[in-house]
């Protein structure tokens, strides 16, 4: 079997909600990743930081109103503390996983930008949910302290902030360069940190990018063949949760742009993930993704389970 280059996009519930969690999920997140590595092909690693930029967030916040007056960091350095110490701990775990099979691969975590265009409607009306669920009530309480709070899928409610459009990769040629020297790179984490591109300079702007639409825009820009979007489903389902249900295995880039038109997928939850499988299949004949669960990913690569798009 000729190797592909696959970028796998992982979904919040491979790296669970808090640092505890996240150890101890890693190993599991590990096992599956290194599957497609034995199996010969080239892998890059993107993942997203939802709870854990709201944590840092958070905890900067709290900091800067004690005694101490510690500086409340940009969203852009939040996000980019994400990248490190989720890389710090995937890229452990995924090294230490490779030795015991016996692959000498190295693996590293790389800071990644993603450029976004300061004039992006976005802006103007912020929708990313980051941090934690929280009441009505205590949703409340934060939008009178100045937050943006959305409901987020029937799941509760989240503080939202912009997210606009990746439109290029900073780091892509070092991603590249990686993929070509046998190495397995973690990249764009958290969706990138997002920054405005002004001549030479790149300044950080207070958004975070959609790490699905992220890894899309990736996949494109290393000529990867395959796009895989690991999320809390096996496959993709029409009218999910409801009584005439219908999981599928394919659809064709024509008839996924039709169900996001009959907004048959929620905002906060799988329409980004249809959208930047779209993206990333309509880029090019012969490129496609797969939607489906972390365990899944080997059996979806052989065609026996998940949702092709493409």
């Amino acid at each position: 079997m000729v190797g592909k280059t696959i970028v796998i996009a992982l979904g919040g519930n491979a790296l669970g909600d808090n640092l505890a969690e996240q150890m101890a999920k890693l190993k599991s997140t590990a096992r599956s990743i290194v599957d497609l590595v034995e199996q010969g092909h080239r892998v890059v690693v993107t993942h997203g930081n939802g709870p854990q930029v709201g944590m840092i967030d958070t905890a900067f916040e709290a900091a800067a109103m004690t005694e101490a007056h510690t500086p409340h960091l940009p969203m852009s350095v939040c996000v980019a503390l994400s990248q490190g110490y989720i890389g710090y701990d995937l890229q452990n775990t995924l090294r230490e996983e490779l030795l015991d099979r016996g692959l000498q691969v190295p693996v590293a975590s790389l800071i990644t930008q993603v450029i976004v265009d300061e004039h992006d409607p976005a802006f103007k009306d912020p929708s990313k949910p980051i941090g934690s669920h929280f009441s009505k009530a205590e949703a409340e309480v934060m939008v009178r302290n100045g937050y943006v709070m959305k409901e987020d899928a029937g799941r509760g409610w989240r503080r939202v902030v912009a997210s606009p459009k990746p439109l290029d990769v900073v780091e892509k040629e070092t991603v590249r360069a990686m993929l070509q020297a046998g190495q397995l790179a973690i990249a764009v984490g958290g969706g990138g940190i997002p920054v405005f591109r002004q001549g030479h300079h790149l300044k950080g702007a207070s958004a975070v990018v959609d790490k699905d639409l992220a890894s899309a825009m990736l996949a494109q820009l290393i000529d990867a063949d395959l796009l895989i979007i690991l999320t809390a489903v096996e496959r993709v389902a029409l009218n999910f949760g409801q009584p005439d249900q219908r999981w599928l295995d394919h659809l064709s880039v024509d008839e996924a742009r039709r169900c996001m038109d009959e907004g048959h997928f929620a905002k906060g939850s799988m329409l980004p993930k249809v959208q930047a499988a779209v993206d990333f299949a309509a880029s090019r004949p012969g490129r496609s993704t797969l939607i489906t669960l972390l365990a899944k990913a080997k059996d979806g690569i052989e065609g026996r389970t998940g949702t092709r798009i493409g």
